[in-house]
Protein backbone atom coordinates (compact mmCIF):
# COMPACT_ATOMS: atom_id res chain seq x y z
CA UNK A 1 0.00 0.00 0.00
CA UNK A 2 2.77 2.39 1.16
CA UNK A 3 4.48 1.31 -1.91
CA UNK A 4 2.00 2.04 -4.22
CA UNK A 5 1.00 5.67 -2.58
CA UNK A 6 5.23 6.44 -3.40
CA UNK A 7 4.68 5.15 -7.25
CA UNK A 8 1.60 7.06 -7.57
CA UNK A 9 3.39 10.40 -6.21
CA UNK A 10 6.74 9.59 -7.97
CA UNK A 11 4.37 8.84 -11.83
CA UNK A 12 2.63 12.66 -10.86
CA UNK A 13 5.58 14.45 -10.27
CA UNK A 14 7.48 13.36 -13.56
CA UNK A 15 4.46 14.73 -15.64
CA UNK A 16 3.91 17.92 -13.15
CA UNK A 17 4.61 20.86 -14.95
CA UNK A 18 4.45 23.44 -12.34
CA UNK A 19 7.55 23.88 -10.90
CA UNK A 20 6.32 25.15 -7.43
CA UNK A 21 3.70 22.27 -7.24
CA UNK A 22 6.44 19.99 -8.54
CA UNK A 23 8.75 21.13 -5.69
CA UNK A 24 6.19 20.51 -2.86
CA UNK A 25 5.32 17.34 -4.13
CA UNK A 26 8.71 16.14 -4.23
CA UNK A 27 9.57 17.55 -0.34
CA UNK A 28 6.83 15.51 0.61
CA UNK A 29 7.78 12.34 -1.16
CA UNK A 30 11.65 13.08 0.56
CA UNK A 31 9.65 13.14 3.55
CA UNK A 32 7.36 10.17 2.91
CA UNK A 33 4.91 12.07 4.50
CA UNK A 34 2.56 9.40 4.17
CA UNK A 35 -0.28 11.27 5.89
CA UNK A 36 -0.33 14.49 3.18
CA UNK A 37 0.66 12.08 0.46
CA UNK A 38 -2.91 9.55 1.39
CA UNK A 39 -4.87 12.70 1.35
CA UNK A 40 -3.64 14.52 -1.85
CA UNK A 41 -3.73 10.92 -4.13
CA UNK A 42 -7.12 9.64 -2.09
CA UNK A 43 -8.73 9.69 -5.06
CA UNK A 44 -9.35 12.80 -7.92
CA UNK A 45 -11.07 16.48 -7.94
CA UNK A 46 -14.41 15.59 -8.95
CA UNK A 47 -15.75 17.26 -12.26
CA UNK A 48 -18.97 18.02 -11.51
CA UNK A 49 -22.03 20.89 -12.50
CA UNK A 50 -19.80 23.10 -10.32
CA UNK A 51 -16.99 22.40 -12.41
CA UNK A 52 -13.75 21.82 -10.29
CA UNK A 53 -13.01 23.69 -6.97
CA UNK A 54 -10.61 22.86 -4.58
CA UNK A 55 -7.25 23.68 -2.66
CA UNK A 56 -4.18 25.01 -4.53
CA UNK A 57 -1.56 22.32 -4.32
CA UNK A 58 0.31 19.11 -5.56
CA UNK A 59 -1.69 15.59 -6.78
CA UNK A 60 -5.08 14.97 -8.16
CA UNK A 61 -7.49 16.16 -4.93
CA UNK A 62 -6.20 19.98 -5.30
CA UNK A 63 -6.25 22.36 -7.73
CA UNK A 64 -3.09 22.65 -9.82
CA UNK A 65 -1.53 22.88 -13.54
CA UNK A 66 -1.96 19.28 -14.06
CA UNK A 67 -5.59 18.93 -13.35
CA UNK A 68 -6.20 21.74 -15.02
CA UNK A 69 -5.00 20.35 -18.20
CA UNK A 70 -6.82 17.54 -18.09
CA UNK A 71 -9.72 19.04 -17.46
CA UNK A 72 -9.40 20.64 -20.22
CA UNK A 73 -8.54 18.36 -22.66
CA UNK A 74 -11.56 16.45 -21.51
CA UNK A 75 -13.72 19.47 -22.29
CA UNK A 76 -12.07 19.78 -25.53
CA UNK A 77 -13.05 16.06 -26.60
CA UNK A 78 -16.47 16.31 -25.58
CA UNK A 79 -16.78 19.45 -27.52
CA UNK A 80 -15.11 17.56 -30.82
CA UNK A 81 -17.73 14.67 -30.19
CA UNK A 82 -20.35 16.95 -30.26
CA UNK A 83 -18.96 18.03 -33.56
CA UNK A 84 -17.48 21.42 -32.36
CA UNK A 85 -14.56 20.94 -33.63
CA UNK A 86 -13.29 24.83 -34.30
CA UNK A 87 -15.64 26.47 -32.58
CA UNK A 88 -14.67 29.38 -30.32
CA UNK A 89 -14.02 28.50 -26.52
CA UNK A 90 -13.88 32.12 -24.64
CA UNK A 91 -11.59 32.13 -21.26
CA UNK A 92 -12.25 33.84 -18.18
CA UNK A 93 -10.05 34.64 -15.21
CA UNK A 94 -10.31 36.66 -11.04
CA UNK A 95 -7.14 37.65 -9.83
CA UNK A 96 -6.61 34.46 -7.40
CA UNK A 97 -3.19 32.50 -7.34
CA UNK A 98 -2.95 30.70 -10.49
CA UNK A 99 -5.53 32.10 -12.29
CA UNK A 100 -3.69 33.49 -14.75
CA UNK A 101 -1.98 30.04 -15.11
CA UNK A 102 -4.90 27.74 -15.69
CA UNK A 103 -6.27 30.62 -18.29
CA UNK A 104 -3.34 30.39 -20.29
CA UNK A 105 -3.47 26.07 -19.86
CA UNK A 106 -7.20 26.09 -21.31
CA UNK A 107 -5.86 28.36 -23.84
CA UNK A 108 -3.29 26.08 -25.00
CA UNK A 109 -5.22 22.95 -24.52
CA UNK A 110 -8.10 24.42 -27.06
CA UNK A 111 -5.96 25.81 -29.65
CA UNK A 112 -3.45 22.17 -29.64
CA UNK A 113 -7.08 20.45 -29.66
CA UNK A 114 -8.22 22.37 -32.71
CA UNK A 115 -10.62 24.49 -30.98
CA UNK A 116 -10.42 28.62 -31.48
CA UNK A 117 -9.39 29.94 -27.76
CA UNK A 118 -9.83 33.68 -27.04
CA UNK A 119 -8.88 34.87 -23.14
CA UNK A 120 -10.57 37.98 -21.85
CA UNK A 121 -7.82 40.86 -21.17
CA UNK A 122 -7.20 40.45 -17.60
CA UNK A 123 -9.22 39.49 -14.38
CA UNK A 124 -12.38 40.37 -15.01
CA UNK A 125 -16.03 39.60 -12.80
CA UNK A 126 -17.52 36.11 -13.98
CA UNK A 127 -20.94 37.92 -15.26
CA UNK A 128 -18.57 38.93 -18.23
CA UNK A 129 -17.28 35.70 -19.49
CA UNK A 130 -20.84 34.75 -19.17
CA UNK A 131 -22.00 37.67 -21.32
CA UNK A 132 -19.22 37.37 -23.58
CA UNK A 133 -19.75 33.31 -24.70
CA UNK A 134 -23.47 34.31 -26.17
CA UNK A 135 -21.78 38.04 -27.69
CA UNK A 136 -19.08 36.28 -29.46
CA UNK A 137 -21.27 33.02 -30.66
CA UNK A 138 -18.85 30.70 -28.43
CA UNK A 139 -19.47 27.25 -28.37
CA UNK A 140 -18.03 27.01 -24.66
CA UNK A 141 -16.59 29.24 -21.67
CA UNK A 142 -14.41 28.99 -18.90
CA UNK A 143 -14.04 30.59 -15.85
CA UNK A 144 -10.99 30.20 -14.05
CA UNK A 145 -12.59 31.15 -10.24
CA UNK A 146 -13.29 30.13 -6.48
CA UNK A 147 -15.65 32.43 -6.28
CA UNK A 148 -16.29 33.53 -2.12
CA UNK A 149 -14.10 30.49 -0.93
CA UNK A 150 -11.06 30.69 1.20
CA UNK A 151 -7.77 32.11 -0.44
CA UNK A 152 -5.87 28.92 -0.96
CA UNK A 153 -8.91 27.83 -3.09
CA UNK A 154 -9.29 28.00 -6.87
CA UNK A 155 -11.83 26.65 -9.15
CA UNK A 156 -12.69 25.70 -13.02
CA UNK A 157 -16.39 26.80 -14.19
CA UNK A 158 -17.71 25.67 -17.34
CA UNK A 159 -20.56 27.05 -19.43
CA UNK A 160 -21.60 25.85 -22.51
CA UNK A 161 -22.42 27.84 -26.25
CA UNK A 162 -26.12 28.73 -24.78
CA UNK A 163 -24.29 30.98 -21.85
CA UNK A 164 -25.67 28.67 -19.11
CA UNK A 165 -23.43 27.01 -16.32
CA UNK A 166 -23.37 23.22 -17.44
CA UNK A 167 -26.49 20.79 -15.58
CA UNK A 168 -26.43 16.79 -15.90
CA UNK A 169 -25.89 14.68 -18.29
CA UNK A 170 -23.30 17.22 -19.68
CA UNK A 171 -20.90 17.46 -16.44
CA UNK A 172 -21.35 13.47 -15.97
CA UNK A 173 -20.12 13.53 -19.81
CA UNK A 174 -16.87 15.91 -19.13
CA UNK A 175 -15.68 14.30 -16.51
CA UNK A 176 -15.96 10.91 -18.30
CA UNK A 177 -13.90 12.46 -21.22
CA UNK A 178 -11.22 14.08 -18.73
CA UNK A 179 -10.87 10.50 -17.11
CA UNK A 180 -9.94 9.11 -20.62
CA UNK A 181 -6.90 11.52 -21.01
CA UNK A 182 -3.62 9.77 -21.31
CA UNK A 183 -0.49 10.73 -20.35
CA UNK A 184 -0.04 14.89 -19.96
CA UNK A 185 2.65 14.82 -22.91
CA UNK A 186 0.06 13.42 -25.08
CA UNK A 187 -1.78 16.78 -24.49
CA UNK A 188 -0.99 19.03 -27.04
CA UNK A 189 -0.02 22.73 -25.77
CA UNK A 190 1.23 24.86 -28.23
CA UNK A 191 2.72 27.90 -26.89
CA UNK A 192 0.81 30.41 -28.77
CA UNK A 193 -2.02 30.50 -31.47
CA UNK A 194 -5.16 31.93 -29.24
CA UNK A 195 -6.62 35.29 -29.20
CA UNK A 196 -5.91 38.07 -26.29
CA UNK A 197 -9.22 40.13 -26.50
CA UNK A 198 -9.32 43.68 -25.98
CA UNK A 199 -11.79 45.83 -24.09
CA UNK A 200 -14.11 45.41 -26.50
CA UNK A 201 -16.24 42.23 -24.76
CA UNK A 202 -16.24 44.30 -22.19
CA UNK A 203 -17.47 47.26 -23.80
CA UNK A 204 -20.10 45.56 -25.06
CA UNK A 205 -21.21 44.35 -21.44
CA UNK A 206 -21.13 47.81 -20.07
CA UNK A 207 -23.09 48.83 -22.79
CA UNK A 208 -25.89 46.36 -22.17
CA UNK A 209 -26.29 47.09 -18.45
CA UNK A 210 -28.17 50.17 -19.59
CA UNK A 211 -31.24 48.23 -20.51
CA UNK A 212 -31.36 47.00 -16.79
CA UNK A 213 -32.72 50.36 -15.70
CA UNK A 214 -35.52 52.45 -16.31
CA UNK A 215 -35.14 55.26 -18.79
CA UNK A 216 -35.57 58.48 -16.93
CA UNK A 217 -35.33 56.79 -13.02
CA UNK A 218 -34.11 58.59 -10.44
CA UNK A 219 -30.06 58.32 -9.95
CA UNK A 220 -29.26 59.84 -6.58
CA UNK A 221 -28.17 57.41 -3.92
CA UNK A 222 -25.06 57.40 -3.18
CA UNK A 223 -23.12 53.87 -2.14
CA UNK A 224 -20.69 53.02 -0.05
CA UNK A 225 -19.01 49.73 -2.41
CA UNK A 226 -16.60 46.91 -1.76
CA UNK A 227 -14.96 44.49 -4.05
CA UNK A 228 -13.97 42.30 -1.12
CA UNK A 229 -10.32 42.38 -2.74
CA UNK A 230 -11.46 40.95 -6.00
CA UNK A 231 -12.55 41.87 -9.24
CA UNK A 232 -15.24 44.36 -9.18
CA UNK A 233 -13.84 47.97 -8.68
CA UNK A 234 -13.24 48.78 -11.75
CA UNK A 235 -16.45 47.39 -13.56
CA UNK A 236 -18.59 48.24 -11.23
CA UNK A 237 -17.57 51.94 -11.43
CA UNK A 238 -17.93 51.74 -14.81
CA UNK A 239 -20.94 51.00 -14.88
CA UNK A 240 -22.12 53.23 -12.42
CA UNK A 241 -20.41 56.10 -13.88
CA UNK A 242 -22.68 55.27 -17.42
CA UNK A 243 -25.72 54.98 -15.55
CA UNK A 244 -25.56 58.67 -13.97
CA UNK A 245 -25.28 57.40 -10.04
CA UNK A 246 -22.77 59.28 -7.66
CA UNK A 247 -19.30 57.61 -7.85
CA UNK A 248 -19.21 54.96 -5.63
CA UNK A 249 -17.48 55.49 -2.30
CA UNK A 250 -15.04 53.02 -2.17
CA UNK A 251 -13.63 50.48 0.93
CA UNK A 252 -10.35 51.38 0.23
CA UNK A 253 -8.37 48.69 1.93
CA UNK A 254 -10.73 45.84 -0.32
CA UNK A 255 -10.54 47.95 -3.30
CA UNK A 256 -7.86 46.24 -5.14
CA UNK A 257 -7.47 42.52 -5.97
CA UNK A 258 -5.61 40.52 -3.51
CA UNK A 259 -4.99 36.50 -3.95
CA UNK A 260 -4.65 37.07 0.10
CA UNK A 261 -8.06 38.53 0.94
CA UNK A 262 -5.69 40.27 3.67
CA UNK A 263 -8.92 41.86 5.66
CA UNK A 264 -11.27 38.67 5.96
CA UNK A 265 -11.14 35.67 7.21
CA UNK A 266 -13.59 34.16 4.41
CA UNK A 267 -13.96 36.50 1.41
CA UNK A 268 -18.16 36.20 1.36
CA UNK A 269 -19.69 39.47 2.43
CA UNK A 270 -22.45 36.42 4.40
CA UNK A 271 -19.32 35.86 6.98
CA UNK A 272 -19.43 37.38 10.33
CA UNK A 273 -16.36 40.07 9.99
CA UNK A 274 -16.17 40.66 6.21
CA UNK A 275 -18.63 44.00 6.35
CA UNK A 276 -17.03 45.45 9.25
CA UNK A 277 -14.80 47.81 6.67
CA UNK A 278 -17.61 48.67 5.06
CA UNK A 279 -19.54 49.14 7.51
CA UNK A 280 -16.60 51.67 9.56
CA UNK A 281 -16.34 53.37 5.89
CA UNK A 282 -20.67 54.09 5.53
CA UNK A 283 -20.40 55.58 8.89
CA UNK A 284 -17.62 58.02 8.12
CA UNK A 285 -19.45 59.00 4.69
CA UNK A 286 -22.99 58.69 5.53
CA UNK A 287 -24.36 57.24 2.56
CA UNK A 288 -27.85 55.77 1.30
CA UNK A 289 -26.96 52.03 1.23
CA UNK A 290 -23.53 49.80 1.29
CA UNK A 291 -22.95 47.31 -1.91
CA UNK A 292 -20.51 44.14 -1.74
CA UNK A 293 -19.52 41.90 -4.36
CA UNK A 294 -18.12 38.51 -3.72
CA UNK A 295 -14.68 38.31 -4.96
CA UNK A 296 -15.40 37.67 -8.72
CA UNK A 297 -18.04 39.78 -8.91
CA UNK A 298 -21.35 37.31 -9.36
CA UNK A 299 -22.88 37.96 -6.00
CA UNK A 300 -24.07 41.56 -4.91
CA UNK A 301 -24.88 41.79 -0.85
CA UNK A 302 -26.82 45.12 0.27
CA UNK A 303 -26.64 46.93 3.86
CA UNK A 304 -28.63 49.84 4.75
CA UNK A 305 -28.62 52.06 8.09
CA UNK A 306 -30.98 50.83 10.86
CA UNK A 307 -30.84 52.46 14.25
CA UNK A 308 -31.43 49.19 15.97
CA UNK A 309 -28.66 47.23 14.26
CA UNK A 310 -25.25 47.25 15.86
CA UNK A 311 -23.24 49.89 14.85
CA UNK A 312 -26.48 51.70 13.06
CA UNK A 313 -25.83 49.30 9.49
CA UNK A 314 -27.34 46.05 9.10
CA UNK A 315 -27.30 43.42 6.26
CA UNK A 316 -30.09 42.57 4.14
CA UNK A 317 -30.65 38.74 3.64
CA UNK A 318 -30.25 37.42 0.07
CA UNK A 319 -34.22 36.43 0.57
CA UNK A 320 -35.07 40.54 1.13
CA UNK A 321 -33.02 41.53 -1.63
CA UNK A 322 -34.66 38.81 -3.92
CA UNK A 323 -37.85 40.21 -2.82
CA UNK A 324 -37.31 43.81 -3.20
CA UNK A 325 -35.88 43.50 -6.84
CA UNK A 326 -38.88 41.62 -7.79
CA UNK A 327 -41.24 44.40 -6.21
CA UNK A 328 -39.42 46.87 -7.96
CA UNK A 329 -39.85 44.99 -11.46
CA UNK A 330 -43.27 44.77 -10.74
CA UNK A 331 -44.00 48.11 -10.37
CA UNK A 332 -41.76 48.89 -13.65
CA UNK A 333 -44.33 46.53 -15.30
CA UNK A 334 -42.24 43.98 -16.58
CA UNK A 335 -42.99 40.70 -17.99
CA UNK A 336 -41.97 37.26 -17.76
CA UNK A 337 -41.41 34.69 -15.52
CA UNK A 338 -39.76 34.70 -12.21
CA UNK A 339 -37.69 32.09 -10.42
CA UNK A 340 -35.94 31.14 -7.98
CA UNK A 341 -34.28 27.93 -6.05
CA UNK A 342 -36.20 25.74 -3.30
CA UNK A 343 -33.71 27.09 -0.54
CA UNK A 344 -34.93 30.73 -1.21
CA UNK A 345 -37.96 32.12 0.53
CA UNK A 346 -41.51 31.42 -0.99
CA UNK A 347 -42.35 35.14 -1.02
CA UNK A 348 -41.22 35.81 -4.28
CA UNK A 349 -44.03 33.15 -5.49
CA UNK A 350 -46.52 35.00 -3.61
CA UNK A 351 -44.93 38.71 -5.62
CA UNK A 352 -45.27 36.70 -8.45
CA UNK A 353 -48.85 35.43 -8.39
CA UNK A 354 -50.37 38.95 -7.33
CA UNK A 355 -48.52 40.48 -10.22
CA UNK A 356 -49.86 37.65 -12.54
CA UNK A 357 -46.22 36.86 -13.85
CA UNK A 358 -45.42 33.19 -14.07
CA UNK A 359 -43.42 31.82 -11.09
CA UNK A 360 -40.93 28.77 -11.29
CA UNK A 361 -39.19 27.11 -8.64
CA UNK A 362 -35.88 24.87 -9.67
CA UNK A 363 -33.41 23.32 -7.91
CA UNK A 364 -29.93 25.23 -6.08
CA UNK A 365 -27.81 26.84 -8.61
CA UNK A 366 -28.28 29.43 -11.17
CA UNK A 367 -27.15 26.63 -13.89
CA UNK A 368 -31.30 25.55 -13.38
CA UNK A 369 -32.76 29.03 -12.79
CA UNK A 370 -30.95 30.30 -15.47
CA UNK A 371 -32.87 27.68 -17.92
CA UNK A 372 -36.31 28.50 -16.84
CA UNK A 373 -38.38 29.19 -20.33
CA UNK A 374 -39.40 32.94 -20.23
CA UNK A 375 -37.16 34.14 -17.15
CA UNK A 376 -37.61 37.48 -16.66
CA UNK A 377 -35.75 37.80 -12.99
CA UNK A 378 -34.48 35.24 -10.99
CA UNK A 379 -32.53 35.32 -7.69
CA UNK A 380 -31.05 33.19 -4.95
CA UNK A 381 -30.72 33.53 -1.57
CA UNK A 382 -26.86 32.97 -1.10
CA UNK A 383 -26.65 36.70 -3.03
CA UNK A 384 -27.17 35.94 -6.68
CA UNK A 385 -29.82 37.42 -8.91
CA UNK A 386 -30.09 37.43 -12.82
CA UNK A 387 -31.41 40.66 -13.13
CA UNK A 388 -30.97 40.91 -17.05
CA UNK A 389 -31.21 36.86 -18.41
CA UNK A 390 -30.47 37.64 -22.21
CA UNK A 391 -27.63 39.46 -21.73
CA UNK A 392 -26.05 37.17 -19.15
CA UNK A 393 -27.63 33.96 -17.99
CA UNK A 394 -25.99 33.65 -14.58
CA UNK A 395 -26.10 35.05 -11.38
CA UNK A 396 -24.15 39.03 -11.86
CA UNK A 397 -23.27 41.41 -8.69
CA UNK A 398 -22.96 44.24 -11.14
CA UNK A 399 -26.20 44.93 -12.88
CA UNK A 400 -27.68 43.55 -9.38
CA UNK A 401 -25.68 46.83 -8.05
CA UNK A 402 -27.33 49.06 -10.63
CA UNK A 403 -30.72 47.99 -10.24
CA UNK A 404 -30.41 48.15 -6.37
CA UNK A 405 -29.28 51.70 -6.39
CA UNK A 406 -32.00 52.30 -8.62
CA UNK A 407 -34.47 50.86 -6.46
CA UNK A 408 -32.72 53.01 -3.24
CA UNK A 409 -33.03 56.06 -5.80
CA UNK A 410 -36.52 55.60 -6.09
CA UNK A 411 -37.79 55.28 -2.78
CA UNK A 412 -35.09 58.36 -1.69
CA UNK A 413 -37.06 60.55 -4.35
CA UNK A 414 -40.25 59.33 -2.08
CA UNK A 415 -38.45 60.12 1.10
CA UNK A 416 -38.75 56.30 2.06
CA UNK A 417 -35.50 53.34 2.24
CA UNK A 418 -35.58 49.83 1.60
CA UNK A 419 -36.35 48.72 4.94
CA UNK A 420 -39.93 50.59 4.22
CA UNK A 421 -39.99 49.09 1.65
CA UNK A 422 -39.63 45.47 2.89
CA UNK A 423 -42.64 46.58 5.97
CA UNK A 424 -44.99 47.18 2.94
CA UNK A 425 -44.16 43.51 1.46
CA UNK A 426 -44.63 42.16 4.81
CA UNK A 427 -48.24 43.75 5.01
CA UNK A 428 -49.30 42.29 1.84
CA UNK A 429 -47.56 39.08 1.43
CA UNK A 430 -46.74 38.07 5.11
CA UNK A 431 -44.09 38.15 7.18
CA UNK A 432 -41.89 35.76 5.19
CA UNK A 433 -38.49 35.33 7.95
CA UNK A 434 -35.54 33.42 7.01
CA UNK A 435 -32.53 31.84 8.62
CA UNK A 436 -29.76 29.86 7.67
CA UNK A 437 -28.09 26.60 10.28
CA UNK A 438 -24.65 26.18 8.08
CA UNK A 439 -22.56 23.72 9.85
CA UNK A 440 -18.52 23.86 8.35
CA UNK A 441 -16.83 20.93 8.87
CA UNK A 442 -13.40 19.22 8.27
CA UNK A 443 -14.60 15.60 8.19
CA UNK A 444 -17.52 15.34 5.21
CA UNK A 445 -18.61 12.12 7.21
CA UNK A 446 -20.11 14.36 9.78
CA UNK A 447 -22.44 15.75 6.52
CA UNK A 448 -23.22 12.47 5.31
CA UNK A 449 -24.10 11.10 8.98
CA UNK A 450 -26.51 14.17 9.57
CA UNK A 451 -28.39 13.48 6.14
CA UNK A 452 -28.66 9.45 6.77
CA UNK A 453 -30.02 10.04 10.49
CA UNK A 454 -32.46 12.89 8.94
CA UNK A 455 -33.60 9.94 6.33
CA UNK A 456 -33.92 7.02 9.12
CA UNK A 457 -36.13 9.05 11.76
CA UNK A 458 -37.02 12.60 9.98
CA UNK A 459 -38.45 15.17 12.94
CA UNK A 460 -42.18 14.69 13.39
CA UNK A 461 -42.39 18.63 14.56
CA UNK A 462 -40.07 21.56 14.65
CA UNK A 463 -40.21 24.26 17.21
CA UNK A 464 -43.71 23.39 18.24
CA UNK A 465 -44.77 23.22 14.69
CA UNK A 466 -45.84 19.26 13.35
CA UNK A 467 -44.21 18.24 10.06
CA UNK A 468 -46.77 17.74 7.62
CA UNK A 469 -44.59 16.30 4.79
CA UNK A 470 -41.42 15.29 4.88
CA UNK A 471 -39.66 14.43 1.28
CA UNK A 472 -36.32 12.71 0.26
CA UNK A 473 -35.48 14.85 -2.89
CA UNK A 474 -32.79 12.12 -3.68
CA UNK A 475 -35.54 10.44 -5.39
CA UNK A 476 -36.66 13.65 -7.47
CA UNK A 477 -40.38 15.35 -7.25
CA UNK A 478 -42.82 15.74 -10.90
CA UNK A 479 -41.37 19.36 -10.88
CA UNK A 480 -38.03 18.87 -9.55
CA UNK A 481 -34.53 16.04 -10.86
CA UNK A 482 -33.04 14.40 -8.04
CA UNK A 483 -30.99 16.09 -5.91
CA UNK A 484 -29.08 14.80 -2.54
CA UNK A 485 -31.52 16.83 -0.03
CA UNK A 486 -34.35 17.08 2.56
CA UNK A 487 -37.74 19.04 2.66
CA UNK A 488 -39.95 19.40 5.16
CA UNK A 489 -43.06 21.61 5.15
CA UNK A 490 -44.68 22.39 8.67
CA UNK A 491 -47.53 24.45 9.51
CA UNK A 492 -46.99 27.73 8.63
CA UNK A 493 -42.82 27.48 7.83
CA UNK A 494 -40.38 25.05 5.52
CA UNK A 495 -37.22 23.67 5.76
CA UNK A 496 -34.67 22.27 3.63
CA UNK A 497 -31.06 20.46 4.77
CA UNK A 498 -28.64 19.61 1.85
CA UNK A 499 -25.11 19.52 1.66
CA UNK A 500 -23.07 22.30 -0.26
CA UNK A 501 -22.00 22.04 -3.77
CA UNK A 502 -18.78 23.69 -3.21
CA UNK A 503 -17.77 24.33 0.40
CA UNK A 504 -17.30 21.60 3.29
CA UNK A 505 -21.04 22.71 4.72
CA UNK A 506 -24.21 21.21 5.56
CA UNK A 507 -26.67 24.04 4.82
CA UNK A 508 -30.58 23.97 6.37
CA UNK A 509 -33.00 26.30 4.79
CA UNK A 510 -35.26 27.83 7.22
CA UNK A 511 -38.83 29.93 6.38
CA UNK A 512 -41.86 30.71 8.83
CA UNK A 513 -44.77 32.62 7.40
CA UNK A 514 -46.29 34.77 9.87
CA UNK A 515 -49.57 36.90 9.02
CA UNK A 516 -49.59 40.60 9.43
CA UNK A 517 -52.68 42.78 9.93
CA UNK A 518 -50.74 46.08 9.76
CA UNK A 519 -48.11 47.98 10.04
CA UNK A 520 -48.47 48.16 13.60
CA UNK A 521 -49.02 44.18 14.13
CA UNK A 522 -44.73 44.09 12.53
CA UNK A 523 -43.18 44.38 15.33
CA UNK A 524 -45.15 41.25 16.81
CA UNK A 525 -44.90 39.64 13.75
CA UNK A 526 -41.05 39.89 13.35
CA UNK A 527 -40.62 38.75 17.14
CA UNK A 528 -42.59 35.70 16.78
CA UNK A 529 -40.69 34.74 13.55
CA UNK A 530 -37.46 35.06 15.26
CA UNK A 531 -38.88 32.62 17.90
CA UNK A 532 -40.04 30.32 15.33
CA UNK A 533 -36.39 30.51 13.61
CA UNK A 534 -34.42 29.73 16.98
CA UNK A 535 -36.69 27.08 18.15
CA UNK A 536 -36.43 25.09 14.63
CA UNK A 537 -32.56 25.56 14.16
CA UNK A 538 -32.56 24.42 17.91
CA UNK A 539 -34.75 21.44 17.26
CA UNK A 540 -33.46 20.11 13.50
CA UNK A 541 -29.70 20.63 15.20
CA UNK A 542 -30.68 17.70 17.53
CA UNK A 543 -32.53 15.78 14.67
CA UNK A 544 -29.17 15.87 12.74
CA UNK A 545 -26.92 15.66 15.37
CA UNK A 546 -25.25 18.59 14.38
Amino acid sequence: MQQDLMTRARTWLAEDPDPETRAELAALIDAEDLDELGARFAGTLQFGTAGLRGEIGAGPMRMNRAVVIRAAAGLAAYLKDRGQEGGLVVIGYDARYKSTDFARDTAAVMTGAGLRAAVLPRPLPTPVLAYAIRHLGAVAGVEVTASHNPPRDNGYKVYLGDGSQIVPPADGEIAAAIAAVGPLDTVPRPDGGWETLGDEVLDAYLARTDAVMAAGSPRTARVVYTAMHGVGTSVLAAAFDRAGFPAPVLVAEQAEPDPAFPTVAFPNPEEPGAMDLAFATARRSDPDIIIANDPDADRCAVAVPDPAADGGWRMLRGDEVGALLAAHLVRRGVSGVFAESIVSSSLLGRIAEKAGLGYEETLTGFKWIARVEGLRYGYEEALGYCVDPDGVRDKDGITAALLVTELASVLKEQGRTLLDLLDDLAVEHGLHATDQLSVRVEDLSVIADAMRLLREKPPTALAGLAVTSAEDLSHGTPLLPPTDGLRYHLEGARVIVRPSGTEPKLKCYLEVVVPVASADALPAARAKGAELLAGIKRDLAAAAGI
